[in-house]
């Protein structure tokens, strides 16, 4: 069974680089892969197919082990049996938006294991994929709650209220924070420089210290990501294919034109 290199990476302490796959593309999720990232981001919540299917994940947990990098699936939502859909079809980490206390998270979390929390978890058996098709069934579900990472999303004005509570959410493995749902949620859209807002910000990286949660947040330049690096941050998403696109074709495009 292959290891998660996001999860080895963080348990670790260092950074793991990601990129999103806008078009929900595999062959994006390879040229990721061969550039040398350490995860695809989907973004489930805003886009692409529904999770519940599980064949629409087949090309991109294949593209994905072929070019030896991790699929980060953003859910639509911590609902369970979607979480265990996710999972029997090859992803091994998740990420749950608009968290606002602890007791979803510990269900999320709860959901993606065999065992948890000195009891047994609330995932099921499934074979299929992540098993081998079969192959390799003997000491599976010890392996598995190895291999998952589960994170939270502090994107929300209750999340940061309860994050102390948030974050010791036994087998939580990460969190993410999303400036823009956050200044939405606390009134202030899309001004993420706005003061309540970076003050927010602030306490959930300060949470996430203080707990020893890696933490991680949307970083689309280089000295920006260098900086949270810096700062702490582990989990760091650092572009798109079309903002790629947009920027350099785009660029070249307007530089033709004045030719």
């Amino acid at each position: 069974m292959p290891t998660n290199h996001v999860r080895e990476r963080l348990e670790s302490d260092e950074p793991a680089l990601g990129a999103r796959a806008e078009t929900f593309s595999p062959t994006m999720v390879e040229v990721y892969g061969r550039l040398g990232y350490d995860f695809v981001w989907l973004d489930f919540e805003h886009g692409g197919p529904s999770p519940y299917d599980g064949t629409a994940f087949d090309a991109l947990v294949r593209a994905a082990e072929s070019a030896g990098i991790e699929l980060l699936v953003r859910l639509p939502s911590g609902d369970p049996p979607m979480i265990h859909k996710v999972l029997d079809s090859g992803v091994s980490t998740i990420l749950i938006p608009q968290v606002e206390s602890a007791e979803e998270v510990r269900e999320a979390v709860e959901a993606a294991h065999f065992a948890y929390d000195g009891g047994p978890g609330a995932r099921g058996f499934g074979g299929g994929r992540p098993t081998g098709w079969g192959e390799d069934s003997e000491g599976f579900t010890d392996r598995q709650d190895e291999t998952v990472l589960v994170g939270a999303m502090l994107e929300h004005r209750d999340a940061i209220e309860n994050v102390e509570e948030i974050l010791s959410v036994p087998e939580l493995g990460f969190a993410f924070i999303g400036a823009n749902d956050l200044s939405i949620s606390l009134g202030h859209p899309q001004q993420t420089d706005h003061p309540e807002v970076v003050e927010a910000i602030g306490t959930a990286e300060d949470a996430c210290k203080e707990a020893g949660i890696p933490f991680g947040a949307p970083k689309h330049d280089t000295e920006a990501a260098t900086e949270a690096i810096e700062n702490g941050y582990r989990v760091l998403r650092v572009g798109d294919e079309v903002g790629a696109v947009r920027d350099s074709l785009g660029a070249r495009l307007g530089a033709l034109r004045d030719v």
